[in-house]
């Protein structure tokens, strides 16, 4: 299978680059890390997993 290459991008309610980036072209998992340190690596996680994230955050 070929890697696909990160998209990264950050939300458009973002006003500065004080936030958080995603990457979410691959259809199994979704890539976050920091603005402000991307050296500092990233947070994967299954693409299910980010779903029900963000259907929690929604709701609150």
């Amino acid at each position: 299978m070929k890697p696909v290459t990160p998209n990264w991008r950050t939300s458009s309610y973002t006003e500065t680059q004080n936030c958080v980036e995603l990457a979410d072209s691959d259809p199994n998992k979704v890539m976050v890390r920091d603005t402000k340190a991307r050296s500092r690596g990233t947070v994967t996680v299954l693409r299910d997993t980010w779903t029900i994230f963000v259907r929690h955050a929604k709701r609150t």
